[in-house]
């Protein structure tokens, strides 16, 4: 039935034109959009889910879908790449995304992951970096050392929300490895997020005509971690006395519309000191605790996550189809493009298992750290979307080619932790079930 549907939608264009001319209301392309992509995205992440793979992977091979219709001759679908509502949306959704990924951690769960979460991701986020623009420099020497420097960027975070999943999935989310990986993959998120605003920092600055020395990114380094402690610390302060005053009121829906000032209030915040709004819905959700918004939960409310969760479902597939139609298969025909996408996944893959020899505790599974440390999810691919718009004496940063290859690297990181994390787990498993009293023993 949903494939009906979605055929039969595929078959209809918009009463009006992309531009804004026509005669027709001018939301009715965006509820078109919008209606396309939700049943695509929820039809992609029905088919990822049933194989075993996050449901964000199926959004996005949906995404790469409807984007290519044009290689089988159909282009009525190309006005949604460039729709400004639908981007306008995406964006947003991004914003919630970040959030919701800062609420399923907490500032205290960050100071308890210890020292070898910290070494782990410290390394997981200095050694994709650096392989990164290796590669950039091996196989884009034409290009200038900012999109060098970004590609680095954007393979240094990981997806805590697929690790988080998977690890939920095999219920092992209470073992020693899944606190290191979980641990670290917040802090690579910080890390990944500082590195972000620097690069873009010095390319900013460099594209209107300044030359940025060390200071100048000192600078941004400090703006960046002052902005994250004192957001953090100011809102744990301030927050539980807010959500309490709000708490008194009798209205529907404070605590989400709350919520969600609070993100982006902290988003336009971090925008405004020159860093990118991400930074703020994800400094917003770390901050929120239960425990901040108790009185709401005890008068028999839901709690902020479960609240932002129907927000988050609605916008975030947005991003994530999207993104996956603005990747052009056709560039892969070109020399060099498919080359830099394996290098780049390969760069992934290697770059995280070299984090594992942050882990000096004894009888914990290195392999199943690095393993888990792997998916780049949605960070990567909101480090590549950022890239795009931006400019270095008339070169775009991230380019359609390197773009494509950038998600091709989202989706194969994606993809294969999963099972091998399955496995890794599975292999620390059978030797202690063999080592085990009776084990082996027949009964009776």
């Amino acid at each position: 039935m949903w494939l009906l549907v979605l055929g039969a939608l595929l078959g209809v264009k918009p009463l009006y034109a992309a531009d804004g001319s026509g005669s027709a209301d001018p939301v009715t392309p965006v509820i078109l959009a919008v209606a396309l992509i939700l049943i695509a995205a929820k039809l992609g992440g029905d088919l990822a889910t049933r194989i075993g793979q996050p449901a964000v992977l199926g959004e996005l091979v949906m995404g790469v879908v409807m984007g290519n219709l044009t290689l089988a001759g159909y282009r009525g679908l190309e006005w949604i790449q460039s729709d400004v509502s639908v981007d306008m949306l995406a964006r947003i959704g991004v914003l919630v995304l970040l959030f919701e990924v800062g609420l399923e951690s907490t500032v205290s769960q960050m100071l308890q992951v210890g020292l070898t979460s910290l070494l782990v991701a410290t390394l997981g986020v200095a050694a994709p970096f650096a392989l990164g623009w290796g590669v950039g420099a091996w196989l884009l020497p034409e290009h200038s050392p900012y999109v060098h420097a970004y590609l680095g960027a954007a393979l240094t975070a990981t997806s805590v929300g697929i690790t988080a999943r998977v690890l939920r999935d095999l219920e092992r989310s209470d073992s020693t490895e899944a606190r290191i990986i979980l641990g670290a993959a917040v802090i690579d998120d910080v890390l990944g997020l500082v590195i972000l605003a620097v690069v873009s920092g010095v390319i900013v600055a460099t594209n209107a005509g300044t030359q940025m020395g060390y200071g100048g990114v000192g600078l941004i380094v400090l703006k960046a971690m002052v902005f994250l402690a004192g957001s953090l610390a100011l809102g744990v302060y301030l927050s539980p006395w807010l959500f309490r005053l709000a708490s008194k009121l009798r209205a529907r829906g404070v605590l989400l519309s709350l919520g969600l000032a609070f993100c982006f209030l902290l988003s336009w915040l971090a925008s405004v000191i020159g860093l990118a709004p991400i930074v703020g819905a994800f400094a917003a959700g770390l901050i929120l605790e239960d425990v901040h918004y108790r009185d709401f939960v005890d008068r028999g409310e839901h709690g902020l996550e479960e609240l932002i969760h129907p927000i988050s479902a609605f916008l975030v597939p947005i991003f994530f189809v999207l993104m996956g139609m603005r990747t052009d298969l056709r560039v892969f025909l070109e020399p060099g493009v498919l080359g830099l996408a394996a290098a780049l996944t390969v760069a992934a893959v290697l770059g995280k298992q070299l984090c594992a020899a942050g882990v000096w505790r004894k009888g914990v599974d290195r392999l199943t750290v690095g393993i888990g440390m792997i998916p780049r999810g949605e960070v990567g691919l909101i480090f590549a979307n950022i890239g795009l718009a931006l400019v270095v004496a008339g070169e775009r940063i991230i380019n359609q080619a390197t773009f494509s290859a950038v998600v091709a690297m989202v989706i194969v990181t994606t993809l294969i932790t999963p099972p091998a994390l399955k496995w890794s787990l599975a292999r620390r498993t059978r030797p202690a079930e063999a080592a085990a009293p009776g084990a082996g023993s027949r009964p009776g």
